[in-house]
């Protein structure tokens, strides 16, 4: 079993930010294989199943608000009977360009509050990412992640999610190690 989480913020009023776009790969994921979401208490958290990239797949959109992250994840991980190496956690980066990918199988949070909660409940740093580049304002980074996109970076993410829900396969199909030769060089600007 593959568990593939997209981290965002729950509620209306965080749909399209940037905080929120691991929710959408994750949407996109589900429309592509059919699945179609249900909330889990147990794991406060709306889970969908199917097929993806050759394996039986979770796909997992914690409702904990960001920074609570891995009390979604880890029970999630602990009841699939999964190690964290069959984990793919999507997220936003605001330290990559917009549109940018960047596919990593470790490493630390990077100042990303979702992956260092998932982090402390995991007990380890080694599980995948799929990293979604959306800039930065220096001056209001808060008010960046969860203000909502303006049309032409809209547009742009469109391709990015689209291009990210392929890197998502990848990643479970050859590993994070083998994907990151293809997409970690990859430019929304370049399809």
């Amino acid at each position: 079993m593959k568990i593939v989480v997209g981290l965002g913020n729950p509620g209306a009023e965080y749909a399209n930010t940037p905080h929120s776009i691991g929710f959408e790969v994750v949407d996109a994921i589900a429309a592509s294989i059919g699945a179609s979401w249900e909330f889990k208490k147990s794991f406060n958290a709306l889970l969908a199943k199917g097929a993806f990239a050759g394996f039986p797949v979770t796909l997992a959109k914690p409702q904990t608000y960001m920074n609570l992250s891995g009390n979604s994840v880890a029970p999630l991980v602990k009841y699939s009977n999964a190690k964290p190496a069959d984990l793919l956690v999507i997220q936003d980066d605001i330290d990559l360009p917009v549109g940018r990918l960047r596919v990593r199988s470790g490493g630390t949070c990077g100042g990303h509050n979702g992956i260092r909660s998932v982090m402390e409940r995991l007990g380890t740093q080694t599980f995948a990412r799929l990293k979604i580049g959306v800039g930065k304002d220096r001056d209001d980074v808060v008010g960046h992640v969860l203000g909502k996109f303006d049309s032409a970076t809209r547009s742009t993410m469109d391709k990015v999610v689209a291009a990210a829900a392929k890197a998502a396969a990848d990643i479970l199909a050859q590993g994070p190690e083998r994907a990151m030769n293809e997409w970690n060089g990859w430019h929304p600007d370049s399809e």
